[in-house]
């Protein structure tokens, strides 16, 4: 008989849900609203990126360390800083003046977010035990990727019909729940007193990407011979190197080294890197371009990747059992050639724009190769880890899925040649199509199946 919820576990799964859903939310709805932003606020291209990388940037050096701030401090704790917080800057994105002060507030979002997918996370684990664990994972899981159905559309119709500014504060509405919910958890708090934030690490990473991704975005305006250009990106580089270094020699560090040790852990998150900027970039561009390029309003430019989405849905769960009876090498290396095919075929947009047979095969076939590498992707770095390392496995494969998504934004600039027109799309769909070649490459020749049962039973018998 399968072992039922009880009131208070149902309750943590739903605030998890809700905590985590307004930062998928937001991440999707932002790229609909970037040509409004740009239209209310000015700046053009660079206050696009900007809107998108400021959140990034302070996400991906935060989440990191969040898994060691609940820890520390509490799980139910985190999660309330971080909703408040995500909630005030949310209200001040869509209350803000100029374009300076969003870029600001989109940081500090970033900073709230970092905390809520890790602190959900643990609140499930914390809370729960095999098979309940796995099926609330689940659960969250299909209800977090609903974002990437609602957000797109939802964004597109609040601005189309309301403001870009409305798009922020619908995030109000579900951290309100999530907070009245938190007062209703029974819950005991479970903290180690041991536990050590490297706060040190988490502030060099945090300045490095900073002032190496304001390098990128800024270079195209003043070239990479002004002072105010070359010295944040080579102090930003520079602070980036000295931090992989004192994660080697702190007693805590908030990225352990020694994972990637594991052939399978470094090939999968390199593999995640050219594969998760080539998703950012083609995101971005083709939001921005279907709306300024081939005039469609914000609505159905947030329904164009709809079809990626469906598809991915669809076949994602067929797409991780088939991997774990033949091991994910396949998946992870086809997976991304057929998506480049996707993207290869964006190059049939035109001056005569014609959605449905210009983008919307590209969108089916982009998401067929999205279902085949997805889920596979995930089991190679978990399986690569021990288990209970599984937390912080995922954490820093998160992480370098958030750093290579904000790069080629940061790049933009050089890799549209500096506008984004129908040539500078086309010259990001070529750069797309390379970077998933790259990531299908990489795992067809760093990833490693894990063996089969049968083969881990014979070798057993037969022994050494």
């Amino acid at each position: 008989m399968t072992e039922r919820m009880t009131g208070q576990q149902r309750l943590v799964l739903t605030i998890a849900i809700l905590g985590s859903f307004v930062a998928f939310l937001d991440s999707t709805i932002v790229n609909v609203a970037l040509p409004a932003i740009a239209r209310d606020l000015g700046g053009g291209l660079v206050t696009q990126q900007w809107t998108v990388d400021a959140y990034l940037i302070t996400l991906s050096a935060l989440i990191l360390v969040a898994g060691a701030v609940s820890d520390a401090f509490g799980r139910i704790l985190v999660l309330r800083i971080g909703l408040i917080a995500f909630g005030v800057a949310s209200i001040a994105v869509a209350l803000a003046p100029d374009a300076v002060f969003l870029v600001i507030a989109r940081a500090a979002q970033g900073a709230a977010g970092a905390f809520l997918v890790p602190s959900s996370l643990a609140l499930i684990t914390s809370t729960m035990v095999e098979p309940l664990r796995s099926r609330a994972i689940g659960i969250w899981t299909a209800s977090t990727t609903a974002a990437m159905i609602v957000g797109p559309l939802l964004g597109g119709l609040i601005v189309d019909h309301l403001s870009w500014r409305w798009a922020f504060l619908l995030n109000v509405l579900p951290i309100a729940v999530s907070l009245w919910f938190l007062t209703r958890l029974d819950h005991r708090e479970t903290r180690r007193p041991d536990a050590r934030v490297d706060i040190v690490g988490a502030l060099m990473c945090t300045f490095g990407l900073g002032g190496a991704v304001f390098a990128l975005i800024e270079q195209p305006n003043a070239g990479w011979s002004a002072p105010w250009i070359w010295l944040p990106g080579v102090g930003g580089l520079a602070l980036l190197v000295a931090f992989v270094w004192r994660q080697r020699h702190v007693a805590d560090p908030i990225l352990p080294l020694d994972l990637f040790r594991s052939r399978t852990f470094s090939a999968g998150n390199l593999a995640t890197f050219f594969v998760y900027a080539a998703l950012a970039l083609n995101g971005f561009v083709l939001a921005v371009y279907l709306q300024q390029g081939a005039s469609l309003t914000a609505t159905l430019a947030g329904l164009a990747s709809l079809p990626t989405t469906i598809v991915m849905i669809v076949l994602s769960p067929r797409a991780g059992a088939l991997a774990g009876r033949w091991g994910p090498r396949l998946f992870m290396t086809v997976g991304p050639l057929i998506m480049a095919v996707g993207a290869v075929l964006l190059l049939t947009v035109a001056a005569d724009f014609d959605y449905w047979w210009q983008v919307f095969p590209a969108m089916v076939v982009f998401g067929f190769g999205l279902a085949l590498t997805v889920s596979p992707l995930t089991a190679a770095i978990l399986g690569a880890a021990d288990s209970e390392r599984a937390g912080i496995a995922s954490a820093v494969n998160n992480a370098v899925a958030r750093v290579a998504g904000l790069l080629p934004i940061a790049a933009l600039g050089a890799i549209t040649g500096g506008a984004l027109d129908l040539a500078g799309f086309h010259r990001a769909a070529v750069v797309t199509a390379i970077l998933l070649v790259i990531g299908g490459v990489v795992s067809l020749l760093g990833i490693r199946n894990p063996p089969r049962e049968s083969e881990a039973s014979t070798a057993e018998a037969t022994g050494p």
